[in-house]
């Protein structure tokens, strides 16, 4: 159902807003005319995102912020509706991740991940709520992930804050029912996306990484987020890798162990050797304007059917009623053939 709560043009926040899925989500905003706010550290990247709005005749904020900042992410939304309006819709896209086995990891490095990618989405939503509540309209996107669902090796962190997110969303959307209220609070649970994350996520380990499994292209999780933002659905589960890691982990949890143990730490590197100058993004941002997409353009995928079947529902059942209607009616046909 569509949100009537939330007026058009709206004012939109986006989190991580300066590279991979965040950059993406601005551009598709920015095709409806929204107002949007930028948050992220990386002030190469929110100059480029800001000129990408404006070019299609939008208006940009630029708002440079750690979400792990609980205090520094309240004076920027209160900066944000003084100067570009009340906002309308947040986009929770931020987070940081690191590749290692946990034992290799140091604590202050999983405290980090921890912060950003699960308490960075908590202050964001804080943050949007306090100000949406009092008008009892609004809409609000955690960004999750497959990994809510299925952890696997190497991301204990990054797949500990997801499943995080997974909780807290289950837990305020409950409170928001109970109280009656307008806002609607909705989250996306994305497989691997193509996004600059895969150059410079922090790496203990000796090759380069790189998706896990079938990645997307970061408009394909835009759209999904876009759609959120907009529809009153709980959640929407993007991809079939999604869906499989799901199912698989409910069916057969103990066997995926084991296939992950044998494929998954190889399958998240690539053959090429991290370079020993190579920059990550935990504690401070790389520069540079890296943009939406990473390295594997030539092997993410521009759509996901799934995802349209979830998203036109409607369309879809009356698609399978009468795919259903005109089986029973072959079926018939033919009966009545052979009787005669």
């Amino acid at each position: 159902m569509r949100n009537r709560f939330v007026p058009e043009p709206p004012v939109v926040v986006v989190t991580g807003a300066s590279a991979g899925v965040g950059r993406a989500v601005v551009r598709r905003f920015a095709r409806d005319g929204a107002r949007i706010a930028l948050i992220a550290r990386g002030m190469d990247g929110l100059e480029g995102a800001r000129r990408e709005i404006e070019q299609v005749g939008g208006k940009a904020l630029i708002c440079p912020c750690d979400v792990a900042n609980a205090e520094e992410l309240e004076e920027t939304a209160e900066r944000i509706e003084n100067e570009l309006g009340t906002i309308d819709i947040w986009i929770n896209a931020a987070f940081a991740g690191v590749l290692s086995r946990f034992m290799d990891m140091s604590l202050a490095d999983f405290d980090r991940v921890t912060q950003v990618t699960y308490l960075g989405q908590v202050y964001g939503t804080r943050a949007a709520l306090k100000r949406m509540l009092p008008r009892n309209r609004g809409s609000i996107v955690l960004v999750g992930s497959a990994l809510a669902y299925r952890g696997i090796p190497l991301q204990s962190a990054y797949c500990g804050a997801k499943h995080a997110i997974q909780g807290f969303h289950d837990s305020i959307r409950s409170e928001l029912i109970h109280s009656g209220s307008q806002v609607h609070v909705s989250m996306v649970q994305l497989p691997g996306v193509n996004t600059p994350q895969f150059d410079w996520i922090k790496t203990n380990l000796p090759k380069k990484p790189r998706p896990a499994s079938a990645s997307y292209q970061p408009e394909v999780a835009a759209e999904a987020i876009h759609f959120a933002a907009h529809n009153r659905r709980k959640s929407l589960k993007v991809g079939f890798p999604t869906l499989k890691a799901i199912i698989g982990d409910r069916l057969a949890s103990p066997l995926l162990d084991r296939y992950l143990a044998r494929t998954a730490i190889s399958g998240q590197q690539d053959s090429e050797l991290v370079s020993p100058d190579r920059k990550n993004n935990l504690y401070e941002p790389v520069p540079g304007d890296h943009g939406a997409h990473g390295r594997f353009d030539a092997e993410a995928r521009e759509h996901s059917h799934q995802q349209w079947l979830t998203m036109h529902r409607g369309a879809s059942a009356l698609g399978a009623a009468a795919l259903g209607l005109a089986l029973i009616g072959a079926s018939r046909l033919v009966l009545g053939r052979r009787r005669g």
